[in-house]
């Protein structure tokens, strides 16, 4: 199991705290909690909180039938588990006395957040986003590693099934076998697999259901995993059979789409060029109003996190930022493609962290 060094993440998130005026960093469920501390909370409701106080020790409230679960990190954070029947909002606001501009986890339940906004009516509370979304944008090594892992692991899943029969499956049948291919790949769990068949593939987030795959269809496979907390996240577009030339052309304009925007990522672009050049090349085909989704979106500790591959996102690429490059073309009552990658921006341009093949693969 890879460890990272999380009295370090701390300090950076101190100093980001300072930067933006706050006085202390609140963080229960949701992805920041483990990347500060290891522990990834279930969501339950019983409260657990990190508490980073701009100055001081870092206190991680947590119910003590879920302590056993949390790695000590002594230097980094210390634990303060709490019984039933005690007040765990009692503990964390015994630990803010005096705060006036907390900033609290995006994905605290609103309960937790209405309550501590009443037992600390001078504080403004604020997005703990804009303190650590600055600093889990641009991975370390470490996690760039385990992102490569996790996206190999679903390159292997992509190969097994261009040599699987798709034909007279469900989808949810399909869905499922390409569930247990994700964990038998070496993913700790399987987070989705999408299957959209014939007329469904137009829905790019369809739930696989009873339809019966067969010739003549296009297969949208959209799957991803969880390898040590870091997420991997693929489609592939396949075709039952031999497919026409209205699905090649469609498919062809969106390789071409997704190769452009991998081509053009690189440090000091905007996100959203990624996205312009992506879908340059589905317009200039005559699709563009089919295309109706982001480019890509960031991929780490969460599946969708920043940086976002949109129109209106300037965030100007780093070294060390991943994302996915996943343009489609969807045409209602007939079919969808798309071709999905993981992409590393490096210090000299981007790196593919899959490499499946992206040939138009027919199926049996």
């Amino acid at each position: 199991m890879t460890t990272f060094d999380f009295a370090a993440r701390l300090a950076r998130a101190r100093e980001a705290l300072a930067a933006q005026g706050c006085d202390v960093l609140l963080l229960s469920l949701g992805a920041d909690l483990p990347y500060f501390t290891g522990y990834r909370a279930m969501p339950l409701e019983r409260l657990t909180m990190l508490v980073v106080p701009v100055a001081g020790p870092a206190v991680l409230v947590v119910p003590a039938l879920e302590a056993p679960r949390v790695t000590p990190c002594p230097g980094a954070f210390d634990i303060a588990p709490w019984q039933e029947g005690e007040d765990p909002l009692a503990l964390v606001a015994a630990r803010c006395r005096g705060v006036r501009r907390p900033a609290i986890g995006d994905t605290t339940w609103a309960k937790f957040l209405l309550a501590l906004q009443e037992r600390l009516p001078d504080a403004a509370f604020g997005p703990a986003s804009a303190v650590t979304g600055g600093l889990r944008v641009r991975k370390e090594p470490a996690e760039l590693a385990l992102l490569r892992a996790a996206s190999a692991a679903a390159d292997r899943v992509a190969v097994r099934l261009a040599a699987t029969e798709f034909s007279g499956k469900t989808e949810r049948r399909l869905s499922a076998e390409v569930a247990a291919l994700v964990v038998e790949e070496g993913h700790e769990a399987a987070t989705f697999a999408i299957v959209g068949a014939g007329p469904h593939g137009a829905s790019p987030h369809h739930e696989a259901g009873d339809r019966v795959i067969r010739t003549g269809d296009a297969v949208v496979v959209d799957f991803g995993g969880r390898w040590e907390g870091y997420h991997s996240d693929i489609t592939r577009t396949f075709f039952v059979g031999e497919p026409p030339a209205r699905f090649r052309e469609v498919y062809d304009t969106v390789r071409a789409a997704q190769q452009a925007g991998v081509a053009a990522a690189g440090p000091g672009v905007p996100a959203q060029e990624v996205d312009r050049a992506a879908r340059r090349v589905i317009t200039a085909a005559g699709f563009g109003e089919f295309f109706i989704h982001r480019t890509g979106h960031g991929i780490g500790l969460e599946e969708h996190e920043a940086p976002y591959i949109i129109e209106g996102d300037t965030t100007l690429l780093e070294a060390g930022m991943v994302f996915s490059v996943e343009p489609g073309i969807y045409l209602p009552g007939e079919f969808g493609v798309r071709i999905e990658d993981i992409v590393a921006v490096t210090p000299s341009g981007a790196d593919r962290l899959n490499e499946a093949p992206r040939d138009l693969i027919q199926v049996a």
